[in-house]
């Protein structure tokens, strides 16, 4: 995922022209810390509550939240809904129904040398968190990590991204209505403000955006041994095998890269097409872009003039061959999807995560080459797979590490509250949705209880005997 970017300071206005309000950080941070302490948010029904509350901020504010996402990404009013009013939505209304469950004490059958006693994990909040969110999907990249920490009972603040302005805007405004506030702060502004938050020592932070900001946080939190979430990015690959359903494979492709511009973390970056048929590939996901995107004569939006200049770069460089698109148009941000045939794999098209709607095809001779390819790189958020045979997708899921894999579809890996979704290596730590979310925000605090009598532990205490030694022999 592209990096956030620093445009204004903390107190000054916003890029869209409404002031930002001065914001005491400290003293936020120490009204939030204060309410952890009362026990307040330790009460499953009091979390039950927030979240219940979450889920209906996003469904009677839907409107409103589309006109945010409209303004900041030319963001259509469906995928606003599919992609940041019901996902988050979604995942408040999963926690509420089973934070009771979750929270359970998970007791542990004990060794033979630890009888009599007994056994378990018990669920503990970290206390103030941090969530520092994206630009690309403000609501969801935001408020769904929140739902873990709240599901968690942490006290919680929320950065929204300064480069979605009119989002940031209206999470300011309604979560401070919605939402307990003096457990759940919204704290709008650029990344000195990320920076004096995490300089604050807080009990945990959750980061989504890119890889060399991702490292920065990291590098804030390391003095205050903080614990991170890092969900980050990279070049997420392709395989489309010989024998895959083209046509469907060419949808799903074309659909995800024009989704929010392609400006998606887990779009495809790049295809690894098999030569047998890679030009049939190439032809019909050129068809499903120019029929997709018949609403959109003029391209698709880019967040902002960096983000623009970046990706017109790639495509101004003359590497590989453009066959669909292409077209730029400055005065508005606007980009004609591209999909670029067989460019330089050390060029920066390849070497770069592209963050927008260009797609390099890359041709492979077989499977082998394929897996191959994608391994001789760092390791990707997600990693899809495109094939009719049960053989193939073992191997792929087997022998290509990624943060997550799909086989046959794009991105649905990620609106599940089912499964965990997080990075690996460069592309990640930590994971999040549904009780893995729940999990992140929590510490796993190990309980044992044992009995004083009978106290079978003696023949532990000195001076130690032959019999205790061969009692202890036994038992290890």
């Amino acid at each position: 995922m592209m990096t956030t970017e620093s445009v204004t300071p903390k107190t000054s206005g916003s890029k869209n022209g409404v002031a930002a309000q001065p914001v005491d950080i400290a003293a936020t941070v120490d009204r939030l810390r204060k309410t952890f302490a009362t026990g307040r948010t330790r009460d499953i029904e009091w979390r039950k509550r927030q979240l219940l509350q979450l889920q209906k901020l996003m469904e009677d504010n839907e409107a409103a939240i589309a006109a945010a996402l409209a303004e900041d990404l030319d963001r259509s009013p469906f995928e606003a809904f599919i992609a940041d009013v019901a996902t988050t939505a979604g995942e408040a209304k999963y926690a509420a129904k089973r934070v009771r469950r979750w929270t359970r004490r998970r007791y542990r059958l004990l060794e033979l040398p630890q009888l009599p006693g007994r056994g378990w994990i018990e669920y503990e909040p970290y206390g103030t968190v941090l969530i520092i969110g994206a630009w690309n999907y403000p609501f969801y990249l935001t408020l769904g990590p929140a739902v873990g920490a709240i599901a968690a009972g942490n006290t919680v603040i929320l950065k929204p991204s300064e480069i979605a302005a009119a989002s940031s805007r209206v999470m300011a405004e309604l979560v401070p209505r919605y939402l307990d506030n003096d457990a759940i702060a919204v704290i709008e502004g650029d990344g000195s403000v990320s920076q004096e938050l995490i300089a604050q020592g807080l009990d945990r932070v959750m980061f989504t955006g890119g890889t060399e900001i991702g490292r920065k946080v990291y590098e804030g939190a390391a003095p205050h041994l903080t614990p991170c979430t890092l969900e980050l990015g990279g070049k997420s690959p392709v395989i489309v095998a010989a024998d895959a359903d083209v046509e469907v494979a060419a949808k799903r492709i074309a659909w995800m890269k024009l989704l929010n511009a392609g400006q998606t973390c887990v779009a495809p970056d790049y295809v690894l097409a098999d030569a047998k048929i890679r030009d049939e590939l190439v032809s019909k996901i050129g068809a499903a872009i120019t029929k997709f995107t018949s609403d959109k004569p003029d391209g698709v939006k880019i967040i902002n003039q960096r983000q623009f200049d970046r990706i017109s770069g790639y495509l101004s460089g003359g590497d590989g061959k453009v066959t669909v698109g292409g077209e730029r148009d400055a005065s508005s941000l606007r980009i004609q999807p591209a999909v670029v045939v067989d460019p330089d794999p050390d060029g920066p098209l390849m070497r770069n995560e592209i963050f927008g709607p260009v797609l390099p095809v890359i041709t492979v001779q077989n499977l082998d080459e394929a897996i191959r390819f994608v391994n001789s790189r760092p390791k990707p958020l997600s990693a899809y797979l495109f094939t009719k045979s049960r053989e193939t997708r073992e191997r792929v899921i087997k022998e290509v590490p990624a943060g997550g894999m799909l086989v046959n579809h794009i991105a649905f890996q990620v609106s599940t509250a089912k499964l965990p979704f997080g990075g690996v290596g460069p592309s990640g730590m930590g994971a999040y949705h549904g009780k893995f979310g729940f999990e992140e925000f929590s510490h796993r605090k190990a309980v044992l209880t044992k009995p004083t009598r009978p106290d079978l532990s003696s023949f532990i205490y000195p001076p130690y005997t032959e019999r205790a030694f061969k009692m202890a022999r036994r038992m290890f």
